[in-house]
């Protein structure tokens, strides 16, 4: 009598699992990204909550845009100067990056707990790109894909001048910071076709 159930239970899950494997495709538009700035007079910290993102695991890409105006400072004054004189947001509105998970097997997604990710691509920000690779941890929880990721940026590497009276305040290399909470693409299932 108790073999109808047991059965029933493991289809139930084994349809469960098909349903994670198929699902490829996860996107958000209130994704979140930091940065800090150790300084000996003061740190500096901004915290922008407008990120896109993209990230398809049937294509082993994802893609993310972030717009550099978005970027919320404790102090006003910080906020200007950061739009204004460092990353001239009128004339370079967004952030972006571009890349590729490196040898992740989407499969891994169906089982439980965060798994570690190499990701590599191009940051292109200031109006500069460069080549970066990152680690990351990526999750399945409750049909939503948890993604996140910590890397260093170099302002110099981005042509973002920092004027001489305050150059010995400000860190030489920021540390950047990426959550994102992803919904499943409705109809984003097993490989994705690319958009003609």
């Amino acid at each position: 009598m108790k073999r109808p159930f047991f059965l029933l239970l493991a289809l139930f899950s084994l349809s469960a699992l098909s349903q994670t494997h198929a699902q490829s495709k996860f996107m958000t538009k209130t994704g979140r990204v930091s940065f800090f700035s150790a300084s000996p007079i003061e740190d500096i910290e901004a915290k922008n909550q407008q990120v896109a993102a993209v990230l398809d695991f049937a294509a082993g890409q994802l893609a993310f845009s972030v717009p550099i105006k978005g970027f919320v400072f404790k102090r006003t004054l910080m906020q200007e100067h950061f739009n204004e004189n460092y990353m001239e947001s009128d004339k370079f509105p967004k952030a972006t990056f571009t890349g590729r998970f490196v040898s992740f097997d989407a499969a891994t997604l169906a089982t439980a707990g965060p798994h570690n990710v190499q990701v590599e691509g191009d940051l292109t920000l200031h109006g500069v790109t460069h080549h970066i690779q990152a680690p990351a941890s990526v999750e399945l929880k409750s049909g939503q894909l948890l993604a996140f990721a910590v890397f260093p940026v170099a302002t110099a590497d981005y042509n973002i001048e920092i004027p001489l009276l305050v150059r010995n305040n400000i860190a030489k290399i920021v540390t950047v910071r990426v959550a994102l909470t992803c919904d499943p693409v409705p109809g984003a299932v097993g490989a994705v076709t690319p958009a003609h």
